[in-house]
C-alpha cells in the first residue's frame, strides 16, 4: 500500500522554514555561562564557608535555595512591571547567576544521602521544608517588591 498522493496547488508557495539565527542567539547563551559560572562560585563558595556535618541538615542548601528564589521574586517584578531593562539581564542574572547560585540537585542528593545514611527525619523535614522555603521566599519578595513599586508610583 502506498502513500495516498497529495495534489499541489501550483499557485501556492510553500513558506520558507527559518533556520535558527545562531548568531543573534550567541550573546544569550553567553551570559547564561557567565552568569552560571558566578552563580555556580557563589554556591560553592557558600558551600566552603558554611560546610554541611555529616547526617545534619544541609542549612548551607536550603538557605542558599531560599535566597535565591527571593532575589529571582524580586527580580521578575522588576523586569516585568517596573522596567524591561535590557534584552540580556534577565538571561545573565535570573538564568545564569540565579540558575546557578540555586541548587536544587543537590538538594535532591543531599535529601538522598540523608536517607541512605538512616537519617529519614531529617531528610523527610529537608524534602518538606526547602521547597516551601523556596515558594514562600518567591511570593513574599515578589509582594514585597510590588508593595515597594507602588508607593513609589504617584
Amino acid at each position: 500500500m502506498t502513500a495516498p498522493e497529495t495534489t499541489r496547488n501550483p499557485g501556492v508557495r510553500r513558506a520558507a522554514r527559518r533556520r535558527p539565527d545562531w548568531r543573534g542567539q550567541a550573546p544569550v547563551v553567553a551570559v547564561v555561562a557567565l552568569g552560571g559560572a558566578v552563580g555556580a562560585s557563589a554556591r560553592y563558595g557558600a558551600s566552603l564557608w558554611w560546610p554541611t556535618p555529616t547526617g545534619g541538615f544541609p542549612w548551607t542548601t536550603f538557605w542558599v535555595n531560599a535566597a535565591g528564589c527571593a532575589v529571582i521574586g524580586v527580580l521578575m517584578v522588576v523586569v516585568t512591571e517596573l522596567r524591561a531593562g535590557h534584552r540580556l539581564l534577565r538571561p545573565f542574572f535570573g538564568t545564569g547567576v540565579l540558575g546557578g547560585f540555586t541548587t536544587f540537585s543537590t538538594y535532591a542528593v543531599d535529601s538522598r544521602q540523608l536517607f541512605a545514611a538512616g537519617h529519614a527525619r531529617t531528610g523527610l523535614a529537608y524534602l518538606a521544608a526547602t521547597p516551601l522555603a523556596a515558594l514562600a521566599a518567591v511570593w513574599l519578595s515578589a509582594w514585597a517588591a510590588r508593595g515597594v513599586l507602588t508607593r513609589r508610583q504617584p
